[in-house]
């Protein structure tokens, strides 16, 4: 008798860790940016033009007790900071909706990647850009006379409230981008959102010195919430000891929760734009 020949077993072909899809995902993403710097470049002039003549504009009002010794370009710089990654992470999805509009979109999700390292990775490109505009804006509003006391602390806990701000709205961005697949959709919606998360939030102003019923929006406003934080973080406030610490952490724990409920809501989205096709 013969032996039979040992029948072949099929090999799968090895698949690459998360981290390792996530790293490439994220390489695509930055050498593209790379590739168009302009863009991250140009979005800064509008802080420059807040920062520099609003705040001359308006640099009477730092007279006024509220604004302390800082002055009103010291109460603004840490709103304009989270007035940039708000605007910058409105526009995040516009990435996707090129990628869905050239077929990019498909073959990624045709490949063997992972529905949330595709999210991830942008993500992490978007914070990227983020961090470096943040930088760019404190030293800004340095040069326009700000001053921080906080020291190196403080700027870093305002540019972790940064952080956790621009998750919340980048991927809140890239979620619409892929359930309306619609360039126009997306900027309406984004326009709808950033200015009266802007102006209904301490950014401009504080609490006290708004109307009542702002001031109730204020304070369930995510923007307000980054903003005070990043604002006690600059002015030392909250290295001193001289600002509730207890409330400024409950703030930093709903944008930790915002931030993961954003991210869940766009793993989804683009599992659900999968199922579609």
């Amino acid at each position: 008798m013969t032996a039979l020949a040992p029948a072949s077993v099929p090999v799968r072909p090895a698949r690459a860790s998360w981290p390792a899809q996530t790293g490439q995902v994220f390489r695509r993403w930055i050498v593209g940016t790379w590739r168009q710097v302009w863009g991250p470049a140009m979005s800064l002039l509008q802080p420059i033009i807040w920062i520099v003549l609003f705040g001359q504009v308006y640099s009477a009002l730092g007279e006024l007790p509220v604004f302390g010794e800082g002055g009103y370009i010291g109460y603004l710089v840490p709103g304009i900071l989270m007035m940039t990654v708000l605007y910058s992470g409105a526009w995040a999805g516009t990435g996707y909706i090129d990628d869905i509009n050239s077929g990019v979109m498909d073959q990624l999700l045709s490949a063997p990647l992972s529905r949330s390292a595709i999210v991830t990775g942008q993500l992490l490109q978007q914070l990227v850009i983020n961090a470096l505009q943040s930088g760019v804006v404190l030293g800004i509003g340095a040069l326009a006379g700000a001053r921080y006391p906080g020291g190196a602390v403080g700027i870093l806990v305002a540019l972790v409230a940064a952080t956790l701000l621009a998750t919340v709205f980048c991927c809140a961005s890239s979620a619409v981008a892929l359930m309306t697949r619609n360039q126009v959709a997306l900027i309406g919606l984004s326009q709808l959102i950033v200015l009266p998360a802007t102006f209904l939030s301490t950014t401009m102003m504080p609490a006290a010195l708004l109307p009542d019923w702002v001031q109730s929006v204020a304070r369930w406003n995510p923007m307000t919430w980054a903003v005070e934080l990043g604002r006690t973080g600059l002015d030392g406030s909250l290295v001193d000891g001289s600002t509730d610490a207890g409330m400024l952490a409950l703030k930093g724990g709903a944008l930790v929760v915002l931030a993961a409920l954003a991210f869940v809501w766009t793993v989804r989205s683009i599992r659900a734009y999968r199922r579609s096709l």
